[in-house]
């Protein structure tokens, strides 16, 4: 869609892409977005890749650029932390968005079978962290305020 200089060419754009994540629970409150960068600003991810942009995906979305936004590995960066949505003036729910696009891509063959199962390995790692960190806490909690028999 993009071509060398950068410009987007407006035949290549599907119309009906951001119609199309609209309809599914998570993308209604797409069109809310004004581009502020708040989203951005806040995301945990974009201080580590400069190159993730929450606004920037919303702009390819509405923009009508199915084939960049679903095949890029960027969709699948998202924490789901809610840092965004929490800072968001118009309570655009992007990572709610970012599970739409994710489906979408996973629906519309976008995604090889190499990416998902990296992603699966990484939700791996994450629970056994998220496990470990709770353990920890909850054991040090325990060891501050012992239980008396």
């Amino acid at each position: 869609m993009e071509t060398k200089e950068g410009k987007i060419n407006i035949n290549e754009m599907d119309f009906k892409f951001a119609e199309e994540v609209i309809s599914y629970p998570g993308g209604e409150h797409l069109r809310k977005c004004f581009a502020c960068g708040t989203c951005t600003a806040g995301c945990p991810i974009s201080e580590i890749d400069e190159a993730f942009s929450p606004r920037r995906i919303i702009r390819q979305i509405l923009f009508g650029m199915r084939e960049e936004v679903l095949s890029s590995p960027a969709i699948w960066f998202c924490l789901i932390c809610y840092r965004c949505y929490a800072h968001c003036p118009q309570n655009v729910n992007f990572p709610d968005l970012m599970r739409v696009l994710q489906y979408l891509a996973i629906k519309q063959n976008y995604v090889t079978s190499d990416i998902l199962d990296r992603i699966k390995e990484i939700d791996k790692r994450l629970q056994i962290l998220r496990h470990d960190l709770i353990k920890y806490d909850v054991d040090k909690q325990k060891q501050l305020h012992p239980v008396k028999k």
